[in-house]
């Protein structure tokens, strides 16, 4: 077991580093050495945005999407297209695909995909609101952004279904997912904008 090198306060910030993702030891340690070279200009802002994002991030009851507002942003901004619904996984994706700019809709957020493996079954997704948001909002449109991977075209066809089962508002709701440009296995926050845009425009009926 290698040796510390600092003290305890520097091998916490450290462990705590390598915890994100994409980190290991050896860039958490590089992470940690830049903080501590940069303590004013850097370390402290950081820790003070911390403390401060700490106190105020909320989760949409709504959406389910990240904010400091409960409806978030994105669910009272008026000049989204209500019409239609972007349901995504996680967080990360709605991150991506508003960084692409293709949409200018309101979106729902799973809290993940469908994954009998990992023991995630319906009941552990945000899909009963889902239900009732294209319901109460008379959705035209639902568009299943989810990576293309196994659970994600398992969660795509779940929520096809659940939403053909409801009947919502007597009528069929036009159900679509992303076509070209999503590679198989691939996932959606790793996509660069131009992937992302072609995703959107030739998405495919359900």
């Amino acid at each position: 077991m290698p040796r510390a090198v600092a003290g305890p306060e520097i091998e916490r910030l450290i462990q705590l580093i390598a915890r994100l993702p994409g980190l290991g030891p050896r860039s958490a340690r590089r992470v940690a050495l830049h903080l501590i070279k940069k303590r004013e200009a850097l370390m402290a802002p950081l820790a003070a945005a911390l403390t401060d994002a700490l106190g105020k991030i909320v989760e949409c009851r709504r959406c389910g999407n990240v904010d400091v507002c409960d409806p978030c942003t994105i669910c009272t901004d008026a000049s989204r297209d209500r019409r239609v619904l972007v349901v995504v996984a996680d967080v990360g994706d709605l991150w991506a695909l508003e960084r692409a700019g293709a949409l200018n809709a309101p979106y729902h957020v799973l809290g993940g995909v469908l994954s009998p493996l990992d023991g995630v079954g319906p009941e552990d997704l945000n899909l009963a609101r889902l239900v009732t948001r294209v319901h109460e909002d008379e959705v035209g449109e639902v568009i299943l952004a989810l990576g293309a991977t196994v659970d994600g075209q398992t969660t795509a066809h779940y929520i096809t279904d659940l939403l053909r089962e409801a009947q919502v508002r007597d009528a069929q709701v036009r159900v679509t997912r992303l076509a070209q440009g999503v590679p198989v296995g691939g996932e959606l926050d790793y996509l660069d904008e131009g992937t992302l845009s072609a995703a959107i425009r030739a998405r495919t009926q359900m």
